[in-house]
């Protein structure tokens, strides 16, 4: 028998375990996990009975196969959510579903609301184009957006930075208002120091063309209208949030046979002669171990990947150790209420803003987002109707002064933004909070990335290796490009191909998975 050795319980990981599993009887499968709990990114944490999710993830694609494969695991909710119940809404349900108030298997469908905090005012995001917008922008304001844009449109700069690409997408001065200071402090770098590629890969031609429109067709209510996934308006949510849905694939690896090792660090890469990986050495409980296998899918960073690898010649070795990341660290915040108000239709409970997560644009404090875990689920809050589930979220560099604050200096900074913001009044209105830190959670477009084609040339020698997922790519996908890398890995190995190239072209272009008869989806998850 065969043996696959998986590395990472992550979205990437635990997909390619299932499918190889499920698709062959003669592959042995083993996954190695860091850490003790499954998702990487995407896992939930539970802090006394209030749920945190590491980014926010909303669950949308076009592939059909990843729908039908959540849908297998998490099927769609058939009756009402509890807040829905409360405020008498009504969504979509699906028949013979799963009741969410009686079983936690159930994948939920939620409003997608997510907006722009600048100013002391929401702006939607993406940028409506509806009266609101103009009246918070002002007059000038709103007619130097419009000339900026105009003028960017005839006079194209050269999309050789991020800072050049958003420009031409929006104009400067929307660029300048909206994206400019939050993009340098999610990556550390001005967005004239980051490839143009971060930006085409995450708005997939999203431009104010595109919101114009977008406008247009719901007004003529077009057929078959191609939504721009930033524009969606409704996404799918584990009822647990998105840990729930890889604890379920665990769980299911194991009934199919396979082996989960958590606590369990891989260290180094082996190789022979030959170039083919023969084993690998992992950390657990102090003690080292190393296990053979005849195929590695590894969803672990690239830079750590090959830094454990023996061999490796001199320029992909150098490319590997240069590629930069993005660390992440988040503050859950329990409160009786925000400040802020609803001005939505949206109905919520205890009307708190129906966001999900919000986008902050103020340079006088460093927090880059917040999220309201109420509205992402009712079912990830303990107390619902009197409390609010709050995650202000911080890029950082892992060994910064932010990465190495105590969780009390943490909680202390992060609250202190909130009143700076209007979010609440005083700290003494906090009931609770907690810290959690993610390592390497976003792969960065600078510093060696511009020669990583070099280095994957040099990774798609080595036969028996499969680099899938975001870290495994070095390259920002989604959840369902992440596990669109795997089904391409499992059917190489199943069918004996050795070109990796349907691997590493998934979310490389805005068009994917073109089929005689659907119209081509754009491929995107909308998640962090």
């Amino acid at each position: 028998m065969k043996k696959a050795l998986v590395i990472g319980a992550g979205p990437a990981g635990l997909t390619a375990a299932y499918e190889l599993l499920k698709q062959s009887d003669d592959i042995e499968v083993i996954v190695f996990e860091e850490s003790d709990c499954f998702g990487g990114i995407s896992k939930t944490v539970n802090y006394k009975g209030n749920r945190m999710d590491m980014g926010g993830h909303r669950f949308f694609s076009k592939v059909p196969e990843v729908n039908a494969w959540w849908d297998n695991m998490l099927p769609m909710q058939g009756a009402r959510t509890y807040d829905d119940i409360l405020l008498n809404r009504e969504m979509p349900l699906k028949e013979g579903g799963p009741d969410p108030e009686k079983e936690d298997r159930v994948m939920l469908v939620r409003h997608r609301v997510s907006r722009i905090f600048f100013d002391d005012k929401f702006y939607d995001y993406p940028i409506s184009l509806k009266m609101e917008t103009f009246k918070n922008m002002g007059f000038i304001n709103t007619m130097k957006v419009g000339f900026s844009y105009l003028a960017a449109v005839f006079h194209k700069r050269p999309e050789d930075n991020l800072e050049n690409f958003y420009i031409n997408c929006f104009g400067k001065k929307l660029y300048s208002m909206f994206f400019e200071y939050y993009t340098e402090n999610l990556w550390g770098r001005h967005p004239s120091e980051i490839d143009a590629s971060w930006g085409a890969q995450r708005t997939k031609g999203l431009s104010i063309i595109g919101i114009i429109k977008d406008v247009f067709s719901k007004i003529f209510k077009v057929k078959n209208r191609k939504v721009n996934t930033s524009l969606i308006e409704e996404f799918k949510y584990p009822k647990l949030g998105p840990g729930e849905l890889w604890d379920v694939t665990a769980s299911e690896v194991e009934k199919l046979g396979g082996t989960i090792l958590k606590n369990a660090k891989v260290t180094k890469i082996h190789k022979n002669e030959n170039n083919i990986i023969t084993s690998l050495t992992y950390e657990k409980d102090g003690q080292e171990h190393t296990v053979e296998g005849d195929y590695i899918i590894s969803s672990m960073p690239i830079k750590d990947l090959v830094g454990g690898m023996n061999d490796v010649p001199a320029e992909p070795a150098r490319i590997a150790e240069g590629l930069p990341y993005r660390d992440y660290m988040t503050l859950g915040v329990l409160v009786p209420k925000l400040n802020l108000k609803n001005k939505t239709n949206l109905k919520t409970v205890s009307n708190i803003v129906p966001d999900c997560w919000v986008y902050v644009q103020d340079r006088r404090v460093k927090m880059g987002r917040f999220q309201i875990y109420n509205n992402w689920s009712p079912y990830m809050i303990k107390d619902l109707e009197n409390t609010v589930w709050v995650g202000l979220e911080y890029f950082v560099n892992e060994g910064d002064e932010f990465w190495n604050m105590t969780e009390e200096q943490f909680s202390d900074l992060g609250v202190s933004e909130m009143v700076k913001l209007g979010l609440i009044d005083s700290a003494d209105q906090v009931i609770d909070t907690h810290m959690e830190k993610v390592k390497k959670a976003y792969p960065a477009y600078f510093d060696t990335y511009d020669e990583i084609d070099t280095l994957i040339d040099y990774l798609k020698t080595i036969d028996n290796l499969y680099c899938v997922g975001r870290n495994g790519q070095h390259r920002y996908n989604n959840i369902d490009h992440s596990m669109v890398t795997s089904f391409e890995t499992v059917k190489n190995i199943i069918s004996g191909e050795k070109n990796k190239d349907n691997i590493w072209s998934v979310n490389t272009e805005k068009e994917y998975h073109e089929t005689s008869s659907q119209e081509k989806p754009d491929n995107e998850a909308e998640v962090d």
